[in-house]
């Protein structure tokens, strides 16, 4: 790999964190999808956003191991906030416009930025960064929410494109002959089994996963798989043989998904991807590390490592290392403070859920108004708050004894008025204000933080441990 002399410095990195690059690490480059919605007309900012919001409280639900807010609750929160000439048109339109009740659309419950709502077409715009050695290309699906990957799977090998989501465990892929929920077939996209693969062995295990929304059931088999150049036999996952209509839209731009959580919560009772790579010697180290890009910069330069970090993406003077506090196999942090403009708001007993899959940083409604009485020019409006669009506020996050500032085009999240990038913007820090949000003290730590850390996960025996570093 290029910049070997920032290899030299990882060795302050706790003993599972590898302090140098071996044969079986490989780093893998990111780019965007930005998939459209269909519309109606003027379907208003805050209601996509109260989806962004939705989702977040249904999936921090399930990685506290609580059931999920019921969906009266949920739509009782996007009626909140229709405007009056929109709260007399029929819910199945407006549900078929941005699935509004519960703030689902696909798998991951994404949606389309402002302003980008009358098309239904779905972008791909690849990754520009420059390719170590054993990468593969990824893709940002919706606006900086969700992550594609391409492996190979099968003999001959073929790519599969696989969405990445640290909030689940499992791997799986469609199977040939797999049937949508309405009898059809699954649309469009790359299936497995014995007709395409020489390699291919059903196991005849049964399996069922049900996400936010949608449902994927089908059997266990075992197959090669190749990650850029690293190549393991016998992986064992599966393949759907019935999924619902929200994975097998003609727009849906993955044939699966690989869950980066551990394999303690998989539905398929499997391993997942890094710790089967692992356990076979194909990696020295059951880790997974990620760059996610930022829209706004321009550059696409994402980038998941498997099996190690990649030195060129962080500043390793910067990284401290944090035990999971989660119970239940996802990725949860400590977070010592909070600070606006350097001086903390004085927090104690808080954390944050890792979440790839979640666009903001959800909490208390008295956490969020703490938060956002310091910032200058903030304003609270249908029970959520907005923020200047070119805010400049200093706002941090304390992890070990290191402060990580969230960048403040991420903060505001979308703008009110998509025609006015000069106003005010929703806010990437909102509140949850059903359920279990009330009572807790664990936050969901989305993209609007991710994007500012480089964070490393080590799932190795013993270890269970976060690094994060600032960005290069």
């Amino acid at each position: 790999m290029r910049l070997v002399q920032a290899l030299l410095v990882l060795h302050i990195f706790s003993p599972g964190f590898s302090a140098r690059p071996t044969a079986s690490t490989v780093s893998i480059p990111l780019g965007r999808v930005n998939p459209r919605i269909p519309s109606i007309e003027d379907v208003p900012s805050s209601i996509l956003h109260q989806q962004h919001v939705n989702r977040g409280v249904r999936r921090l639900a399930r990685m506290k191991g609580e059931e999920p807010p019921p969906h009266r609750e949920l739509w009782a929160e996007i009626s909140n906030r229709l405007p009056s000439h929109l709260k007399n048109l029929e819910i199945q339109k407006l549900n078929n416009a941005v699935t509004l009740m519960t703030g689902n659309h696909s798998p991951l419950g994404l949606v389309s930025p402002i302003g980008s709502h009358r098309t239904s077409t779905t972008t791909v715009i690849k990754s520009t960064a420059t390719a170590l050695p054993r990468k593969l290309d990824l893709e940002i699906r919706s606006n900086g929410i969700g992550y594609i990957t391409r492996v190979q799977l099968g003999t001959p090998s073929r790519n599969f494109s696989l969405l990445i989501d640290s909030g689940s465990a499992d791997f799986w892929v469609g199977g040939e002959g797999c049937r949508a929920d309405d009898g059809q077939s699954c649309g469009n996209h790359t299936y497995l089994g014995s007709n395409s693969s020489s390699t291919f062995k059903n196991l005849h295990k049964p399996w069922t996963i049900r996400y936010n929304t949608g449902e994927v059931s089908g059997t266990i088999v075992r197959d090669d798989i190749t990650v850029a150049d690293l190549h393991q036999k016998g992986f064992e996952f599966g393949v759907a043989s019935l999924e619902s209509s929200e994975f097998t839209g003609e727009d849906v731009p993955f044939d699966g998904l690989a869950g980066l959580a551990k394999s303690t919560i998989s539905r398929q009772q499997t391993l997942t991807l890094v710790e089967s790579l692992r356990k076979s010697g194909v990696l020295k180290k059951s880790i997974v590390s990620l760059k996610i890009p930022r829209l706004a910069d321009g550059k696409h330069d994402g980038e998941m490592t498997l099996g190690g970090m990649n030195p060129a993406k962080y500043n390793a003077a910067s990284s401290v290392v944090v035990g999971n506090v989660n119970q239940f196999g996802f990725w949860e942090t400590p977070i010592s403070q909070v600070k606006i403009g350097g001086k903390p708001i004085g927090w104690t007993n808080r954390t944050g859920i890792l979440d790839t899959g979640t666009a903001l940083i959800l909490a208390p409604s008295q956490d969020v108004d703490a938060i956002h009485s310091k910032i200058s020019g903030a304003k609270k409006r249908d029970g959520s708050w907005t923020v200047p669009c070119r805010t400049k506020v200093s706002l941090s996050l304390t992890i070990g004894n290191v402060d990580f500032p969230i960048d403040p085009r991420d903060l505001a999240f979308i703008p009110l008025d998509s025609d006015d990038t000069e106003g005010d913007c929703w806010s990437g820090i909102s509140a949850g204000t059903v359920g279990l949000f009330q009572l807790q003290t664990t936050r969901l730590l989305g993209d609007t933080f991710l994007k500012n850390v480089y964070h490393s996960m080590n799932a190795d025996e013993g270890k269970n441990e976060i690094m994060f570093a600032k960005l290069r």
